[in-house]
């Protein structure tokens, strides 16, 4: 049995230093440090693979085995890098394009749970009042506890009109509840819009796609046509946005900036990971777009003055353009701390379509400042009595298990944002908690209240 295993750890090691070879590894990790390879890690991987091979209860394929090693050395750096299947690299594909069948929700993972990071209008998990913050413990009969995050993502998503349960653990709620829902193409409207009254305008991008930027054109070129004053305010609002592809945030970012300036700048430990984005069309349109859909805008679009609205479910490619607006002085940046996704993705295929999601760089405002376990801090602190709840115990990309650390914080392991305060009860009212979410853009908004009331300011101040 010794000689068996042996026999097999020699195969092994030279398999894998084969692949790290093939794949250039050294010249891909560092170029300037070149490292033998770690024979004696390798030779425990191999005698674990061989005693799992000999001795587990039950037969295990050898592609199992090597898949989860994969899947182990990925999740163990951070909670964003991850090995993509065949399936799941082809539902990361499609989910870019705005449509796919399933339940709508951006979840994250913690304690080994699936943990609500925001559902996304119109869905089925929207309209059946799932929440951020909102822990899943079971999908149909099965435990979520040991799942990695993509079988999890992968067993909520299917063909529509198919239904499944969800168990979920709410905070203040006593027991466990059970929600039933069916799953439904979902087609992601990811920009809407509408007067609020004349001379004030209202959009709101809730997820960034492939064609956000130029959507968001054409709601511009829309509202400024129907408005039957000049326009004097405009309300930007990514609360709830859990962000989407690069391009489409520094599509945003142009529409409102002036030409050339710089939207985002990334630094990683290849050349390729870092990278200047400005507010130029080959930094936001894609191969498919002939023309520059931003420049036919109503010169307009980049004065009026803004408001941007965001909270603690604005991630990613929603905190660029809302970093990128304050750092600018372009806008007024309202609501609640952020996420604090910070980090940079990258989509490096296999060659056998299956691919490995890799973080590989830090995103930067213009100015200079990390948004990685820290967020946007609003330049006006504005909580909502129906969304506080909600705040004070939503997840933050600081609470994950291995996040990334902000390089420019002094100490960003302990430096974390601290939690929204839940608005304070009136006298009699001992049911604040239990406050439905506001619906975004309704009458009863009271951040939308707020950021309309300072545009009406800044109007006044500016005719003076």
């Amino acid at each position: 049995m010794r000689n068996k295993l042996q026999s097999i750890g020699l195969v092994l090691i030279g398999a894998v230093a084969g692949i790290m070879i093939s794949l250039n590894f050294s010249a891909v990790a560092n170029k300037d440090a070149a490292t033998p390879l770690p024979v004696e890690e390798l030779r425990a991987f191999t005698e674990v693979f061989g005693r799992i091979k000999s001795d587990y209860v039950e037969p295990v394929e050898d592609k199992k085995l090597i898949t989860e090693a994969i899947n182990g050395m990925l999740t163990g750096l951070d909670p964003h890098s991850a090995y993509l299947d065949a399936d799941a690299f082809k539902e990361l594909q499609v989910g870019t394009q705005g449509e796919f069948g399933g339940l709508g929700i951006e979840v994250g993972m913690e304690d080994g749970f699936v943990k609500v990071i925001a559902p996304i209008e119109d869905t089925p998990a929207h309209r059946a009042g799932l929440r951020p913050g909102d822990l899943i413990i079971k999908l149909d009969e099965t435990s979520v506890k040991g799942m990695t995050l993509n079988d999890a993502v992968k067993r909520m998503r299917g063909k529509p009109n198919t239904q499944i349960v969800l168990t979920v653990v709410r905070k203040g709620e006593p027991k466990p509840m059970v929600i039933t829902l069916t799953r439904a193409v979902i087609k992601v409207q990811s920009v809407k819009s509408k007067l609020i009254e004349p001379g004030y305008a209202y959009l709101r991008v809730t997820q960034f796609q492939e064609h956000t930027g130029e959507n968001l054109a054409k709601h511009l070129d829309k509202l400024f046509k129907e408005s039957q004053l000049p326009m004097k305010g405009l309300v930007l609002d990514l609360r709830n946005d859990p962000g989407g592809l690069l391009n489409g945030a520094v599509a945003v970012a142009s529409a409102f900036l002036q030409p050339n300036v710089l939207v985002v700048y990334t630094d990683g430990r290849t050349e390729d990971a870092r990278m200047k984005l400005n507010a130029s069309p080959e930094h936001y349109l894609r191969g498919h777009f002939k023309t520059d859909y931003l420049k036919s805008l109503p010169p307009a679009v980049k004065t009026v003055p803004m408001v941007v609205l965001v909270n603690g479910g604005s991630a990613s490619a929603s905190e660029i353009v809302a970093g990128a607006l304050q750092d600018h002085k372009r806008a007024v940046v309202m609501g609640t701390q952020t996420f604090g996704k910070g980090s940079v993705q990258t989509i490096l295929p296999l060659g056998n379509s299956t691919a490995i999601k890799l973080t590989t760089a830090r995103y930067y405002t213009p100015g200079g400042r990390s948004i990685q376990a820290k967020g946007i801090t609003p330049d006006i602190v504005i909580e909502d009595a129906g969304q506080a709840v909600q705040e004070s115990v939503r997840l933050k990309e600081a609470d994950l298990e291995r996040h990334l650390a902000n390089d420019k914080e002094s100490k960003p392991d302990t430096q974390k944002a601290a939690p929204a305060k839940p608005a304070p009860k009136k006298n009699g009212d001992e049911k604040t908690e239990k406050t439905e979410p506001v619906e975004f853009g309704s009458k009863n908004d009271h951040q939308l209240s707020q950021a309309l009331n300072l545009l009406k300011g800044m109007s006044i101040l500016s005719a003076k």
